[in-house]
């Protein structure tokens, strides 16, 4: 009698401890009666968006147990912030890629290592932003937590940008953003309709038409705006005088403003008057085999406050290294920087976002691969390209929305294929196929047309010989 006495007695005291320190851990994270109270009465208060859904599905469960005996309050709350930012996601094996750049920098090693290394760092980096911006979303409101999402979405990319500015690399610039969005409209939506069409062989794939007509939209209008660019350079060139650069850059310039303009309305639509439109998937029951489903924040908003923006300052140094290590890289593996920056920089880079898309696709829930491929495109296209353009202006640098022909060219096919691709609501493996076909000729025309010279030398000997 006594040996049961005492053996529940311990039970009980280990589940007070326990319900003591899930309390605490409540508390730290600022909803201190737990069961979700930052929601809405809609369930989704903190505006979760198929971006951060698709990056959910890369992480995974930390497990306290271990944490949950650490006495000390500050060092248990230091301790569980560490083990949810470092290992709460499967992209961990990266991280050590991030000091392993940084020591490569500073112990000058060679600069196509040092681009590798820190390209590699970027991976891990942009999903822990995004889930860090998930984090902030618990507590700021489902509008608030929106607009953070909306900006931080494509963080890398706009600060990969920003640096290509500052040294002056206006061609990796623009290279680099086409390259996001031909992989996001050909590389992901293609593989993600392809493999998820092998995947449920035998059901039937829908989706609503409504996000993809949206998006697919505001895609033409920036396309628009390059094609003017380009129509413009043609019409004054095919007169007796050379082109003026001055009208230009205005023309660039107020197209750009039209397409922030634009990307503004449309970030209105989605966050306030048509919200229904993205949050219908949401409430679909999730499979917490390969996702992570939360209703409340696992860390609180100082904290995640602090990791965002120590994250942001990390992958502002890598992509410095990036972008300082472009024209080495190239150098050392022979192959062309328009090539890298248009194919390698946006695979590499959203890798973890793409992986997730494609674990949707395979789950048979194509609105939220349709909003995380189509959603990035349009950010990129309607954003950052015209934001760059502006503080390009700002910075006194000569920067225009003037894209050579096979990029806008390889632009305006890659639009038009996803569009043709999603006009029914419905899919099929071979729906998935063709614009992931269409990306690797887009690819191996980049790689044939913008080699080294010495490259396409030695192939043409080669043929010669043979």
């Amino acid at each position: 009698m006594s040996y049961i006495f005492v053996s529940c007695t311990a039970d009980n005291v280990a589940a007070m401890a326990s319900t003591g320190y899930e309390a605490a851990r409540r508390l730290e994270a600022g909803n201190p009666k737990g069961g979700g109270g930052s929601r809405t009465a809609h369930g989704h208060g903190h505006g979760r968006t198929a971006h951060n859904m698709s990056s959910s599905s890369l992480r995974k469960k930390s497990d306290l147990s271990l944490l949950s005996k650490v006495r000390c309050g500050l060092l248990r709350t230091i301790l569980t912030n560490l083990q949810e930012i470092f290992l709460g996601t499967k992209l961990f094996i990266l991280f050590p890629a991030v000091p392993l750049a940084i020591a490569a920098n500073y112990l000058h090693f060679g600069r196509a290592w040092l681009f590798a290394l820190s390209l590699l760092g970027l991976t891990p980096l942009a999903e822990r932003v995004s889930f860090l911006t998930e984090q902030i979303a618990y507590y700021t409101g489902p509008t608030v937590g929106g607009l953070l999402n909306a900006t931080c979405g494509n963080a890398t990319e706009l600060i990969i940008a920003l640096f290509a500015l500052h040294r002056g690399k206006i061609e990796v610039v623009k290279c680099s953003l086409v390259g996001s969005i031909l992989s996001n409209l050909l590389l992901v939506l293609g593989s993600s309709l392809f493999l998820g069409g092998i995947a449920n062989l035998h059901k039937e794939q829908s989706f609503d038409r409504k996000q993809a007509d949206v998006n697919t939209g505001l895609l033409l209008l920036g396309a628009l705006c390059h094609i003017l660019l380009l129509a413009f350079d043609h019409a004054v060139s095919s007169g007796e005088q050379a082109a003026d650069v001055a009208p230009r850059l205005w023309l660039s310039r107020a197209c750009s403003i039209v397409m922030l303009l634009a990307y503004v309305a449309y970030l209105f639509f989605q966050l306030k008057t048509h919200r229904q439109l993205y949050e219908s998937e949401e409430e679909e029951d999730d499979d917490n085999d390969d996702a992570v489903a939360q209703d409340e924040a696992v860390i609180g908003f100082p904290s995640a406050l602090a990791w965002l923006l120590g994250m942001t300052a990390v992958i502002a140094i890598l992509s410095e290294y990036v972008v300082a290590t472009i024209e080495a890289a190239s150098d050392s593996w022979g192959i062309s920087v328009s090539f890298i920056s248009i194919i390698l920089l946006p695979i590499v880079g959203n890798a973890a976002e793409h992986a997730g898309a494609i674990i949707f696709a395979f789950k048979n829930k194509l609105d939220i691969t349709l909003g995380v491929s189509l959603g990035s495109a349009t950010q990129i296209s309607m954003f950052v390209v015209p934001l760059s353009v502006i503080v390009a202006w700002i910075m006194g640098i000569k920067m225009d929305l003037d894209l050579e022909l096979l990029e806008t060219g390889s632009l305006i096919m890659a639009i038009l294929i996803t569009a043709f691709t999603l006009q029914d609501g419905t899919s099929h493996y071979l729906k998935g196929l063709v614009p992931l076909l269409c990306y690797l000729a887009i690819g191996a025309c980049f790689f044939v047309s913008k080699s080294p010279a010495n490259q396409i030398n030695d192939v043409n000997a080669g043929v010669l010989t043979t």
